[in-house]
């Protein structure tokens, strides 16, 4: 009996035990699901690039798949973005899925799912492919074909920084990359375009993932385009930052008069692009303003449709690191490589990158002295070598680098010395072309270095003109340049080997080219440009106004032809009487008062100091009020004039 009562409260309590774990609908969560088989798949292969046709069937080598389960294909770039894909069929050793369109090229996480289960497969590479049986070759890591609509370009010339290869008579090409740089990128031949466009960014390049060991697959698809007469704008130093009403200045005076000008040439019949010459962004505002280069492409993207080919400048690296190349990745992960080529007509364009990046005491949240030497590293001289071995000796050749080759002339005509450690061996490597154009930034000023009779380099000053400091609200309400220079860009016109240039003042008209000052009205006082400054600023006015600060009633007239070079002649005249005209070196002193002295004036040192330029010219009149015609002829036999009435007005705002 006594047994029996044991074995009764045993089952009593094992029941209240079973009833006391069952979970209602209010508990902690759902029960889990029954396992009502295994779900495990084996046997799986899948490569570190998937080559894919367009809308072709992938393969995906496995073994225990069964009908219903899907593949989830998350983005590894994109973690938040997940696509379903229904398997099609189930072989013995794999199954068949066909991805949507939606699914672009890149990288992607493999996941296999049996209802609620899942099972990663792998990391894979999507890589879309004209051809998937292109053979390899020995050592040959990169494989691809130069295609128009499907049909291989012959000679095209492909590259990865280091190999460079052209394409045979099928467009099929092969390098033996090493894969360093991380890119390939096709030297785009003349009349034909890159197919594919990021807003304003031509898509010349493509990465790639994997490691040398692996080979792959890289196509580029062209479009047929006539540019033998084509337009290219140079545009130098933007330097937006989100600062001194930069972004406002930027819209409301370049993009309206870039897309003013684009649209007159369009409407012409040209072809239209554009090469900026770097400093595109500010380093030292990238992280304190949130403004680094993503966001100088929401703003160049505003630009009307053209193509935009980008360089890197010295305020374009990432300022916590103090390594080049790593300084240089966020520049590549957004705009591609930092050195390429790429023809428009008959015109070989050359990018290079010629700041050595050192940034002194740069860190992980530290933003580092900046500093940086101006130099052509010896892979990319290695590689320039090569691509230049492509290119007939009479093909005009377009480099472009961000530091000038040479530096500011002066009056003596002398060939001023090299700006670059390694300027000498850039030009012997020049010099078997019959013409040469090298075009810089990085000195906000225009100037031009004339060489030889085939190299020319052409400094080009700022689209920010003295940092977009005399155009901010409060200030002298213009764009004016250290040089004296309004704020612009160049305008090449190429018409098949004939060049023709000139510089676009932002605002004004494209025979605007010097600005002529009546120095008996130019007196740099601080009863007039400095009444609001304390004794200490007004003490260093001398030291920024320089000769302007004295009175001067001699009757001279100042000058500036900011495109000039030794091919322009300028004549004035008085009463039909031709004065001597005197080349000379000096400030421009619309300048000095639009910065300096504004500077000055809110008890503020000047940051940069007006430019000693030798594009002035001097002349002397006979008394005060007789009236002038200058005339400026450039060296393409355009004549610009201007009937100069003295006493003339020196104002913010004066032509």
């Amino acid at each position: 009996m006594r047994n029996l009562l044991f074995f009764l409260l045993a089952i009593v309590i094992t029941l209240l035990s079973t009833s006391c774990s069952k979970k209602s609908p209010g508990d902690d969560g759902p029960n889990p699901p029954v396992q009502t088989e295994n779900f495990r798949i084996t046997e799986i292969e899948i490569p570190a690039i998937i080559n894919r046709q367009k809308n072709a069937d992938i393969e995906i080598k496995s073994k225990g798949f069964k009908l219903g389960d899907v593949i989830l294909i998350n983005s590894i770039d994109t973690p938040s973005s997940v696509f379903t894909v229904q398997i099609k069929s189930i072989q013995s050793d794999h199954v068949v899925i066909q991805l949507p369109e939606s699914i672009g090229d890149g990288r992607y996480r493999l996941i296999a799912q049996r209802e609620t289960r899942t099972q990663t497969l792998a990391n894979t590479v999507f890589n879309t492919v004209l051809r998937t049986n292109i053979p390899d070759q020995a050592n040959k890591t990169v494989k691809g074909v130069v295609h128009v609509n499907g049909l291989g370009v012959a000679d095209v010339v492909v590259s990865d920084g280091y190999d460079v290869a052209k394409t045979d008579q099928n467009g099929v090409y092969y390098l033996n990359s090493n894969k360093r740089i991380g890119y390939v990128f096709v030297s785009v031949p003349g009349n034909y375009e890159v197919t594919a466009m990021n807003g304003n960014l031509p898509q010349f390049y493509k990465s790639l993932y994997g490691n040398p060991n692996i080979v792959e697959t890289i196509d580029f698809e062209l479009t047929p385009v006539n540019n033998e007469n084509h337009i290219m704008l140079t545009m130098a130093d933007f330097h937006l930052a989100n600062r001194n009403n930069d972004i406002a200045q930027f819209q409301s005076g370049f993009l309206t008069d870039v897309n003013n000008l684009i649209a007159s040439y369009k409407a012409a019949g040209k072809k239209v692009y554009g090469l900026t010459l770097g400093d595109l962004t500010w380093d030292l505002y990238w992280y304190s303003n949130s403004f680094s280069l993503p966001q100088y492409v929401d703003q160049i993207n505003r630009v009307d449709k053209i193509p935009i080919f980008n360089l890197i400048g010295n305020h374009d690296y990432d300022p916590y690191f103090t390594s080049d190349w790593l300084a240089e990745n966020a520049y590549r992960k957004t705009l591609g490589p930092t050195y390429y080529s790429f023809n428009i007509g008959r015109v070989h364009y050359i990018v290079l990158d010629n700041t050595e990046w050192i940034n002194t005491g740069g860190g992980s949240g530290i933003v580092g002295e900046r500093n940086y030497n101006g130099t052509i590293s010896d892979e990319q001289m290695a590689w320039l070598v090569k691509d230049l071995a492509m290119v007939e000796s009479s093909t005009p050749i377009v480099l472009a680098s961000h530091i000038q080759l040479h530096n500011a002339p002066n009056v003596t005509g002398a060939t001023p010395s090299y700006r670059i450690s390694n300027g000498a061996q850039l030009v012997s490597e020049l010099s078997r072309f019959e013409e040469v154009h090298i075009l810089s930034g990085h000195t906000h000023i225009n100037y031009k270095v004339p060489r030889n009779d085939k190299i020319i380099e052409h400094n080009t000053a700022a689209v920010s003109a003295t940092w977009w400091w005399t155009g901010r609200s409060g200030a002298a309400g213009n764009q004016i340049a250290p040089d004296g220079s309004p704020s612009g860009y160049g305008v090449w016109e190429m018409n098949g080997t004939d060049i023709k240039w000139f510089y676009k003042s932002i605002g004004y008209e494209k025979d605007y080219q010097f600005r002529a000052y009546d120095l008996n009205n130019v007196h740099i006082s601080a009863a007039t440009y400095l009444p609001n400054a304390n004794a200490q600023h007004q003490a260093m006015l001398n030291q920024y106004a320089f000769n302007f600060a004295n009175a001067n009633n001699n009757n001279e007239v100042l000058i500036n032809v900011w495109g000039y070079d030794p091919q322009w002649v300028i004549s004035v005249t008085e009463n039909g009487n031709p004065l001597p005209v005197e080349r000379i070196q000096s400030r421009d002193p619309l300048h000095i008062i639009s910065y300096p002295m504004m500077r000055l004036n809110a008890n503020t040192t000047p940051t940069f100091n007006s430019a000693n330029t030798s594009h002035m010219f001097k002349v002397q009149a006979s008394a005060p009020t007789t009236s002038l015609n200058i005339s400026v002829t450039d060296r393409f036999g355009n004549i610009y004039t201007e009937s100069m009435t003295r006493p003339k007005a020196f104002t913010y705002l004066m032509r």
